[in-house]
């Protein structure tokens, strides 16, 4: 029977583990590589007849990346 509560708690600090390593590493990752730059920034405010500013595009990927944090 204590064979089994080992193993079990194992298991369960394994899982733990695991999830908030791969956590870490998402986020890690989206830091680095962000799903939007500044180049699909513009390229969608011209999409829609628009000539965005930098503090513009600025004030979108900070909040993009303020997300990720």
């Amino acid at each position: 029977m204590a064979n089994f509560a080992t193993v079990f708690i194992s298991v369960i600090i394994g899982a733990l583990v695991g999830f908030f390593f791969a956590r870490w590493m998402f986020k890690r990752e989206l830091k680095k590589n962000p799903p939007i730059n500044e180049k699909m920034v513009r390229a969608m405010f011209q999409g829609t007849g628009r000539k965005p500013s930098e503090a513009q595009i600025r004030k979108i990927m900070k909040s993009i990346n303020d997300q990720y944090k």
